[in-house]
């Protein structure tokens, strides 16, 4: 029987059959396969009819045209659909996946049918058809749409394989536009459609200047203002070491499932590579560079988020996995031999000097991983070849044993403690020994990198040194020889003058756990120093030992170690009698006797008048030093003065002058030392300069805000403003100029760059205003006269910063001022904050000053419109609430706005009030308060005002010269004679000079200025 013919395609047939595709499509994913087969079969076949033109010479594809038409028909149906909408998506898909599909048989056509490149195929111009309908759609004025077509553009971009440049070139200026869109849903599949694009960018085809897609992409990751942008970036651009660092700057963005992101989705997917040729991959911890891997560690667990700190945990646990060997992750059991080894191998990775990164890791590994934390075992010969990462990994291990409780694995743990000496004395004895080495003429010849690679070994022999006697503080001292043997090493450790600094104060960590009190502490330290500075030669220390050798026995500490033989005490020599040389090894002695002495008072918490050993080294060694010129002698000679001071109250009563006098011409690190000494003072001893018997307290606060006016360091600066703001939020210092100034100091163009003072303030004024309702009272009472000040600095400020605008400040005041904000920072520690009437106090502060004629229609606006943000409680004094709608009526009568903006928010404010208080205001008469005795002041306030004409105001006049933000601080004895609280400083006005109205304190000024008694103190001190 013949074959049947098959019908010739009929094109109206396609009406019906593309419809009944997309409608299944439409239903679900699970026939896209079958509907792509037949989809291209109906493509194929209406490509095949074709139309003769141009008397044969070409071809009309009629066909194509038809099938193209009715296939963008569809598209039109899904582009008004919101996002969300299941069936636009599941087409969207459909569309994307159909392009890839032919894609591949135009790829398939061609290698079978030998069609030449400059040939189009049917699916290239379907493609660059459709690319071009999408295009046209990018524009359109309705969000839903553009926010379709170019999610059609982002999902087929990747399989439109060969374009022309014309399309490319309106294609990626298109996409490029689009990341300006105002809508965040179109600029993310903008920029998913952009970081496919970016591929086949050349960026040596740019012309000069014009960004590549990759860095506006970077861009729009680092300042986009939606979330959902930044994590479309994230989540798409190609990782690359141009890439890297704006990865990794996304653990800092404000979105926390963005920080989230950049640990689980960037660092951790991508540590190792799927080609097993290269296995280490762009995120692998031994690619990264130390500074990386710093910033990862430090900003993932320091997060306050605990999503993101448990991605950073889940990471640092999978590099202990990859970062030995080829970097290949080990999916077999743990084994005990090699953990030790992994985690040295971790610990490489950081440096173990810088803050706690390293051992912030560590200790999360140890958290996370449990199966390492259960094998780790350090065993005999794991302390024979001890370097810094074995020492490292024994402390850190050992505090999560006693964070955990774990008092079985810290048994098996800790070695003895006679061994861990010895193994301290080796260590410490093959340090000195370098030491001396590095001291002779020949350490001079080496090369430059013999002399780096002996100072790095030297390093990390004392880092090792510092990390076992760390150790040694959680040992068990229930062993007497054991005790003993480690007195002696650190008493003998502390006697040499070889011993680095760095170590001194993890040998005073020791001797204080070994040390049954603090005198005993106190004399040892002090037997130290006079060994350090006795003058005597050896041969008179030998004969004075042997001497006193056969008292030994009998002359033992409470509890129990022998004490030291007393040498015969030698006055040291005069310094006019020494050399050089002598001179230079006394300064020395000096400077390692004082870094004693304050290790030594850090640790010690009883008072100066317990410790009577204390007067020795104070008369003998600390107050010559604060007399000495040179700078690092003085320096710690007023610490360690400052340190005793902190124990004795008398002392730092005669003393305090002393201090003050030191800050005026100090350079900026000494300053920043006295400063610190100087709060440390106020805040320990608060009674005796800042309480309120005192009768220093205005004179100290005056002093300081002199320091903070005339102060251009900003280092000095922020210093100064967070002892202060320590003050304020203590309740030492209540004085309203006080907080006036930091408000003017943190809101002034002027520290605009001071970050670190910046910071404290935006931290400090919501901390204190909420703490109570009296602070919050303090606030309200600084805005109108702050207000005032900010506004005349506005229009006459014209620097190169920016300034704070007033209508900013006001809703700054607004906020710290809420009762309610207030009562939720608090977590229920405030009671009733609801009825708190500190914003019905503010709307009559503020009312009453919309009556000034000082302001112009912005400022007033600005006041007006922060009236109706104010909180007004339900339950309030009637009083209150008539004395502000009798003040409101005044307004709108008398003085009323002339900006309608200001205009109309006032009367919204009447409204409300008038609402809320209804029953209160029911019977309100203006004439009836007349009558009340308390009102006579605001009633000749209220008739003391002229009301204003119908003319327009003049616009307010410009200075002649525009200034800084000036905050002049007035003389004490014109407020005195005044009656009134004088100004407050302002921040930095100028180089060289300070627009302050008291005049920089002077010796003899000081002198006079605390009057505090020092006939009882315990020292007097005077320095020439």
């Amino acid at each position: 029987m013949p074959a049947k013919t098959p019908a010739p395609f009929d094109l109206d047939s396609l009406k019906n059959a593309l419809p009944k595709i997309f409608d299944q499509a439409q239903t679900t994913a699970a026939n896209h396969q079958k509907n792509y087969i037949a989809l291209y079969k109906l493509h194929s076949d209406a490509a095949a009819i074709t139309e003769s033109v141009q008397n044969g010479k070409s071809l009309k594809l009629t066909g194509e045209r038809v099938f193209e038409d009715l296939f963008l028909d569809m598209i039109t149906r899904v582009l008004p659909l919101k996002k969300g909408t299941t069936v636009a998506d599941r087409i969207v898909k459909f569309i994307a996946g159909y392009s890839k599909f032919i894609t591949e048989k135009s790829a398939e056509e061609r290698q079978k049918n030998g069609i030449d490149e400059d040939d189009e195929t049917t699916s290239e111009r379907f493609l660059n058809h459709f690319v071009h309908f999408l295009l046209k759609g990018c524009t359109a004025k309705d969000k839903v749409v553009r926010f379709r077509v170019i999610q059609c553009i982002a999902d087929t971009i990747s399989h439109l394989g060969e374009i022309d440049e014309d399309l490319y070139a309106k294609l990626r200026a298109t996409l490029l536009d689009r990341l300006r869109d105002k809508e965040p849903t179109v600029r993310t599949q903008a920029v998913i459609a952009l970081s496919k694009l970016a591929f086949s960018e050349v960026p040596s085809e740019l012309e000069e200047g014009e960004p590549s897609i990759l860095d506006s992409i970077l861009d729009t990751m680092a300042y986009d203002t939606s979330p959902e942008v930044r994590r479309a970036a994230l989540l798409n651009v190609h990782l690359s070491p141009q890439t890297l660092p704006a990865l990794l700057a996304r653990s800092r963005d404000v979105d926390p499932t963005i920080r989230k992101l950049v640990y689980s989705h960037v660092l951790e997917n991508n540590s190792i590579n799927r080609d097993p040729a290269i296995p280490i991959g762009f995120t692998h911890p031994r690619a990264l560079t130390i500074a990386q891997r710093e910033m990862i560690v430090r900003n993932g667990l320091g997060d306050r988020e605990e999503s993101v700190k448990a991605a950073a945990r889940q990471l640092l646990g999978s590099w202990v996995d990859v970062v030995r060997s080829d970097g290949i992750k080990k999916d077999e059991g743990v084994k005990s031999e090699g953990i030790i080894e992994d985690l040295v191998a971790f610990l490489k990775l950081f440096d173990l000097t810088e803050d706690t990164i390293a051992e912030d890791a560590l200790s999360s590994v140890l958290q996370t991983r449990v199966d390492i934390y259960e094998h780790i075992e350090f065993e005999e010969d794991y302390w024979t070849s001890i370097t810094p990462e074995r020492a490292f990994l024994a402390r850190v291990f050992v505090d999560q044993c006693i964070a955990k409780k774990d008092n079985l694995k810290l048994d098996s743990t800790l070695p003895v403690v006679t061994a861990l000496a010895f193994r301290i004395s080796d260590a410490y004895n093959a340090l000195v020994e370098q030491v001396h080495e590095d001291a002779t003429a020949a350490f001079d010849e080496l090369d430059e990198d013999e002399r780096a690679r002996r100072e790095e070994a030297r390093l990390d022999r004392e880092f090792a040194i510092g990390e076992m006697l760390r150790l040694a503080l959680n040992l068990d001292y229930g062993d007497e020889i054991g005790r003993r043997k480690m007195f002696q090493l650190v008493q003998s450790m502390l006697a040499q003058d070889v011993l680095p600094e760095a170590l001194l104060a993890r040998c005073l960590d020791v001797l204080r756990v070994l040390s049954p009190n603090e005198r005993d502490l106190i004399r040892v330290v002090v037997e130290v120093v006079h060994e350090l500075r006795d003058p005597s030669d050896p041969d008179a220390e030998a004969e004075a030992e042997a001497a006193m050798k056969g008292d030994v026995d009998d002359a033992e500490t409470e509890m129990g170690s022998p004490r030291r033989p007393q040498r015969p005490a030698q006055l040291p020599k005069p310094a006019t009698e020494m050399s050089p040389e002598e001179k230079a090894r006394a300064d020395a002695v000096d400077l390692r006797c004082l870094a004693l002495c304050i290790g030594m008072l850090e640790r010690v918490n009883g008072t100066f008048e317990e410790n009577s050993t204390l007067e020795g080294i104070l008369g003998e060694l600390i107050i010559p030093a604060v007399k000495r010129r040179e700078m690092a002698l003085r320096e710690k000679g007023l610490i360690s003065l400052g340190l005793c001071c902190l124990i004795a109250r008398r002392m730092a009563l005669s003393s305090f002058q002393l201090f003050l006098s030191q800050v005026q011409s100090a350079p900026e690190v000494l300053k920043i030392r006295v400063l610190q000494i100087i709060f440390d003072i106020l805040m320990v001893h608060e009674g005796a300069f800042l309480g309120p018997g005192s009768p220093n307290g205005d004179k100290i606060v005056d002093f300081l805000l002199q320091l903070l006016e005339a102060e251009e360091l900003e280092r000095v600066q922020a210093l100064l403003v967070v002892g202060i703001a320590k003050l304020m939020l203590s309740g030492m210092v209540t004085d309203e100029r006080v907080l006036q100034t930091l408000v003017l100091v943190f809101i002034s163009p002027e520290t605009a760059g001071n970050q670190e003072l910046r910071q404290c303030l935006s931290y400090f004024f919501p901390v204190y205003s909420y703490s109570s309702a009296a602070n919050q009272q303090r606030m309200r009472k600084i805005f109108v006269p702050l207000y005032e000040r900010l506004v005349k600095a506005y229009h006459e400020w014209d620097g190169e910063e920016d300034m704070v605008t007033p209508a900013q400040v006001a809703l700054m005041f607004v906020d710290w001022t809420d009762p309610i904000r207030a009562g939720d920072a608090a977590k229920g520690l405030r009671k009733e904050c609801e009825k708190d009437p500190v914003h019905l106090d503010l709307a009559t502060d503020v009312i009453k000053a919309l009556f000034s004629t000082e302001y112009d229609k912005e400022d007033k606006k600005a006041l007006c419109q922060m009236l109706g943000k104010l909180y007004l409680p339900d339950e309030v004094d009637d009083d209150k609430v008539r004395m502000l709608k009798l003040l409101l009526n005044n307004l709108r009568s008398r003085r009323p706005p002339r900006d309608t903006a200001a205009k109309n928010a006032l009367a919204k404010f009447d409204a409300a009030l008038w609402k809320k208080y209804e029953r209160q205001l029911e019977n309100f008469s203006e004439d009836e308060f007349r009558k009340l005795e308390e009102l006579r002041e605001l009633f000749e306030f209220l008739d003391d005002i002229i009301p204003d004409d119908d003319e327009d105001e003049e616009p307010p006049k410009k200075g002649r010269k525009r200034r800084s933000l000036s905050i002049a601080t007035e003389t004490t004895t014109s407020a005195a004679t005044s009656g009134e609280r004088s100004p407050p400083p302002s921040p930095r006005h100028g180089r060289g000079k300070a627009k302050c109205g008291i005049a920089p304190y002077t010796s003899e000024v000081l002198a006079c200025l605390l009057t505090i008694p020092t006939t009882q103190a315990t020292t007097s001190i005077a320095v020439r």
